[in-house]
């Protein structure tokens, strides 16, 4: 008897895999992978210059520009899946962002934090002046969504 309810259940079990397999609401819609969201990064870090020792704010917005592959929800970005007809650019929230610094004179980048944008796509942090350098936001992209950077350079005074 186990083994009836077993083969039923697994027969049931293929025949949903078969039908949702071929159910066109469920295909996979046949995206082209090279078409992509077009991003933009806003960053800035201030004050500048800055005093060594206090804090300096990282703060930007990322956004996605509204086209007609967005509209249509190839790209699947969570409360903000839409443009308003007088939106050029929309304001992507939940992504991440990765902070980098590169002191002056030196060729690294230094990995500083990873910080996610609110749910208008805005994203900010404070990190303590150490030295002049530039400083690098970077939203790595996604699967439809193109990946985009800003970068400010902030010179640090006062004694060591």
């Amino acid at each position: 008897m186990r083994r009836l309810a077993a083969g039923l259940a697994a027969a049931a079990l293929g025949a949903t895999m078969v039908a949702t397999a071929a159910s066109p609401a469920l295909a996979d819609p046949g995206l082209d992978p090279d078409v992509e969201g077009y991003t933009s990064l806003q960053f800035d870090a201030n004050p500048e210059p800055a005093w060594r020792g206090r804090p300096i704010t990282l703060e930007g917005k990322l956004s996605v520009q509204c086209d007609d592959d967005y509209i249509n929800g190839f790209v699947s970005v969570h409360h903000a899946d839409y443009c308003k007809d007088s939106e050029r650019w929309h304001r992507l929230g939940w992504k991440r962002i990765v902070i980098l610094f590169q002191p002056d004179g030196s060729g690294r980048w230094e990995y500083v934090d990873t910080i996610k944008t609110s749910s208008k796509g805005y994203f900010s942090t404070r990190v303590p002046a150490r030295t002049s350098g530039t400083w690098r936001a970077v939203f790595e992209g996604s699967r439809w969504l193109s990946p985009a950077e800003g970068k400010d350079w902030v010179k640090v005074v006062g004694r060591r």
